[in-house]
């Protein structure tokens, strides 16, 4: 975020609150070793109650997951075409779906827009809006005429649009793109006359593939809500298109990050957007479409309108899948794991929503309940505390004291047992895991031809790898993410690149 749209008094209480989320991930875990030698005991007494709970959290996190998988199975079953014709009002609705793009060759957008007339919804309510970048102007010239050529006779409308480099108050980044685009739309709309509650957008990375009942239960769930303009409709996210050309670390990062999301589906009161989702055209108009100085566009979009709308604004989940794709490298695979651990990072830069709530919360103290208020920096400064530390202090540090610790400490019984309580702890969690990887089973899409069928069991065998896979593609990327917000190194957005084979 551009601090330089404060004053000078702004910016520095700004500041300060980012400073907050890196000192409470250095301060962990430079206590945690200062500790271990001055006060081994008071550190292994930490470790046990914290192993505790997060075993009780894995077990909730298990346990709505399955919840989740389970709706998630019985929703996508139902015909939601007829309850969509059911609705005497449908035909009023437009789907407007926003595509930023970057340097993806054309196959990616074929994919997608492919993927959205399958859906078999009546094209004449649909429009596409793609924005390229000025400065991949060359894939835009390569790219844009096929798209119209190929396209523009298959939707309602199809607009296509160049973002321009370097405008004021941008950063290199989707939502500046978004913003642009969401204006140009705006223009568009205003053209045909449409009204923008019955517009509703879908922003779709433009790797999406949508599910074929994606439009059908998306009109349904709009149509049918009370307030359809406050709210935002999350769909089931899938890195799934291109999972069984993955190696193994991706493909667990990929569903661990499903997992989450499933979770997260079942408790709307603490859902935020994540990646592609939709909204009404109307609530984009009131916030200004996305911010142009932010990496996490696509959640920090749900904060403005909440604060917008002082509150009154909410996620509704959607049980239908969308599909993107998991991080492979045409290169090699050590630039795949750059690239995991840059997407892992930009993901861990969500942490810049922290100090935007603390500030417009605080002004907005009268409006918001503080109750509510709470919730969400709660939920979300606990989150990003424990994405960057609990790895860390479970599988690295936690042993540390037992090792340091003194004859009379080792000596104590709490010291004497604490390696087997850990252990019996690390065993029950396993429990998580194994729910974890049939799970994963489950989401997997049809095995392609040209994969062996003992790979299933490869599936099943790559969990084993998932505690170091947390610590170097979680709680890495995260506090370094926590440490650049607390220094003022701010991030840039990273593209993650598309590779299929």
């Amino acid at each position: 975020m551009h601090l330089d749209k404060f004053t000078p008094a702004e910016r520095k209480k700004y500041r300060r609150r980012e400073y907050i989320p890196g000192l409470m991930v250095w301060g962990t875990i430079i206590g945690s070793v200062v500790f271990s030698f001055i006060k081994p005991l008071w550190v292994i007494y930490f470790v046990i109650v914290y192993s505790l709970y997060w075993v009780l959290r894995l077990f909730y996190f298990v346990f709505y997951s399955i919840l989740s998988a389970r709706t998630f199975a019985k929703q996508i079953k139902i015909d939601w075409r007829a309850k969509r014709e059911s609705l005497p009002n449908w035909q009023e609705y437009y789907h407007l779906f926003i595509l930023p793009t970057y340097s993806e060759p054309y196959e990616v957008l074929e994919t997608t827009l492919n993927g959205i007339l399958a859906c078999g919804y009546p094209t004449d309510k649909i429009m596409i809006a793609i924005s390229w970048e000025e400065r991949k102007k060359e894939v835009y010239e390569a790219v844009e005429p096929k798209i119209k050529e190929n396209f523009g006779h298959k939707f309602f409308k199809l607009l296509t649009t160049l973002h321009p480099d370097g405008l004021e108050g941008e950063i290199k980044a989707k939502g500046a793109n978004a913003n642009w685009v969401g204006w140009k739309s705006k223009e568009m709309i205003d053209s045909l006359g449409l009204p923008y509650e019955k517009i509703i957008v879908s922003y779709f990375d433009c790797d999406t593939s949508a599910h074929q009942k994606y439009l059908d239960y998306l009109t349904y769930a709009y149509a049918t809500h009370p307030n359809p303009t406050r709210s935002s409709f999350q769909p089931a996210v899938l890195y799934n298109n291109n999972i069984w050309d993955a190696p193994a670390p991706m493909r667990i990062t990929a569903f661990s990050t499903v997992f989450w999301l499933l979770a997260e589906l079942m408790r709307p009161d603490r859902l935020y957007t994540f990646s592609s989702h939709a909204m009404s055209f109307k609530a984009l108009v009131d916030v200004g479409f996305w911010e142009k100085d932010i990496v996490t566009d696509d959640s920090r979009i749900f904060l403005q309108c909440f604060i917008n709308y002082n509150g009154d604004y909410e996620v509704t989940p959607i049980y239908i899948p969308v599909s993107m794709d998991t991080v492979i490298s045409e290169t090699s695979i050590w630039d795949g794991f750059k690239n995991l651990y840059k997407q892992q990072r930009r993901w861990g830069w969500g942490v810049e929503h922290f100090p935007y709530m603390l500030y417009h919360f605080h002004k907005k103290k009268d409006l918001i309940p503080f109750k509510t208020r709470v919730k969400y920096i709660w939920n979300l400064g606990e989150g990003m505390y424990s994405w960057a530390t609990a790895p860390l202090i479970l599988f690295v540090l936690g042993r540390l004291p037992l090792y340091v610790a003194g004859p009379a400490i080792k000596a104590t019984v709490i010291a004497q047992n604490a390696p087997f309580v850990l252990q019996n702890l690390m065993r029950i969690g396993m429990i998580g895991i194994i729910v974890s990887a049939i799970l994963s089973l489950k989401l997997l899409p049809p095995r392609p031809e040209q994969h062996p069928k003992y790979k299933w069991l490869i599936m099943l065998a790559q969990w084993i790898l998932l505690p170091i896979n947390i610590v170097i593609f979680g709680a890495l990327p995260a506090f370094e993410a926590q440490t650049r917000l607390m220094i003022g190194k701010y991030l840039g957005f990273f593209v993650t690149p598309k590779a299929r084979k």
